[in-house]
């Protein structure tokens, strides 16, 4: 039977750092994964450019039910120490937007450099092999695989939340958490698109394509960026964004002109085009699908020439303050990540070893550390199997 000093199941984006990590330190490791390939959620990820990090990371941009848990392994491997790992791979990036950093090619670059500096320190990979059983013994761990039996005296667990199962995503994360007596926060889809009941979605239907920027709130946090309607609902970074806040029978509200002031707008319009209606008044700064839904919506017929202040007022606050209740979001089949995880109480911040589990580590999406979307959660992945890397 073989034996390891570390076993690390999963061979995500946290799984494959912290293995290299460890087989830097000389730790003999292997990675096990029932997927063909590494990396699949790294390839599709960016359009298939790879979103690899945010330079504006930072606690704030992170979900928890303790949000200053992530603080320690993202403060010592920040986005600066990955960027130069990828630098040092020749990999041309360039920021899209908000901090976001992108490869120029393609997603398949990133995973070509951990598997590549994985082989330099010695990691064993094991793709298309299944976890049967772990069972903890005397001095570490025993791994029964589909092919074959292990020991090692860490066990790093990596194998991400539920989100895009056709990728192979499984709850045996959460499993293993709770096999070992780990407490677990209720998860739940996030980075998703959300989606309404029947009568609303006909209405928006027609919409369908259409992107526009928009501020997004729910209660005090808002997003701005660019909204976008589907066939299912609403989806585009804004709502992806808000859907991690978002809770069923809560409203979202929609900014759709902002930082304009509207009601100047509006009232330019009644003096320089007093003749035309409503909707084509505000065509001129939105879609027109999108504006001929809102002046149907307001029941306003005439010309703009004849609204007194009041009836702007109330156009000013239908397009700053498009209120919508979506019934659900599309679900772990398209969002991007899992919200919650393995409870932050259970863990070390600093080693991300499980407190009660001596050589135990549960590192990325499994944890309930949920970043914003632009590379957060990658840089999470990062971080976090960084961390576990040191010291497994």
């Amino acid at each position: 039977m073989a034996h390891y000093d570390v076993i690390i199941l999963g061979a995500g984006a946290a799984g494959m750092m912290a293995a290299i990590e460890a087989g830097k330190r000389g730790r003999s490791v292997m990675v096990v994964d029932h997927a063909k390939f590494p990396g699949e959620k790294i390839r599709i990820s960016g359009g298939g450019r790879c979103n690899f990090t945010n330079t504006n990371t930072q606690r704030d941009r992170f979900l928890s039910h303790n949000p200053r848990f992530a603080l320690s392994a993202l403060s010592r491997y920040t986005p600066t120490d990955f960027i130069a790992m990828v630098k040092r791979h020749g990999i041309a990036f360039h920021e899209k937007t908000l901090g976001q950093l992108f490869c120029d090619s393609n997603a398949q670059q990133i995973i070509s450099m951990l598997t590549t500096e994985m082989r330099a320190v010695g990691v064993k990979l094991a793709l298309s092999t299944s976890v049967v059983s772990v069972n903890k013994t005397v001095n570490g761990f025993g791994v029964a695989l589909s092919d074959s039996n292990a020991t090692c005296d860490s066990l790093i667990v990596a194998t991400g939340g539920k989100s895009i199962p056709k990728m192979g995503a499984t709850s045996f994360g959460y499993q293993m958490a709770s096999q070992f007596g780990l407490r677990l926060v209720e998860t739940r889809p996030a980075l998703v698109p959300l989606t309404f009941e029947e009568g609303a979605l006909e209405r928006l239907k027609p919409l369908a394509g259409i992107a526009t920027d928009v501020t997004v709130s729910h209660g005090k946090t808002r997003f701005d960026e660019a909204l976008l309607f589907t066939h299912r609902g609403l989806s585009g970074p804004a709502i992806l964004q808000i859907s991690s806040f978002w809770r069923e029978g809560d409203e979202i509200c929609i900014d759709l002109l902002p930082d304009s002031d509207v009601m100047a707008l509006l009232r330019e319009a009644r003096a320089k085009s007093p003749k035309l209606q409503i909707q084509t008044v505000v065509s001129a700064w939105l879609p027109k699908k999108l504006a001929q839904l809102l002046g149907e919506d307001l029941e306003m017929p005439g010309m703009i020439g004849d609204f007194s202040d009041k009836k702007l007022a109330v156009v000013a606050d239908a397009l700053t303050s498009w209120t919508l209740k979506p019934v659900g979001s599309e679900g772990y089949r398209t969002a991007e990540v899992t919200l919650g995880g393995v409870d932050t109480r259970d863990l070390d911040a600093k080693t991300m070893a499980a407190r009660a589990v001596p050589g135990l580590y549960f590192i990325g999406e499994v944890v309930d550390v949920t970043g914003w979307l632009g590379g957060y959660n990658f840089q999470w992945a990062w971080a976090s199997g960084w961390a576990a890397g040191q010291v497994a």
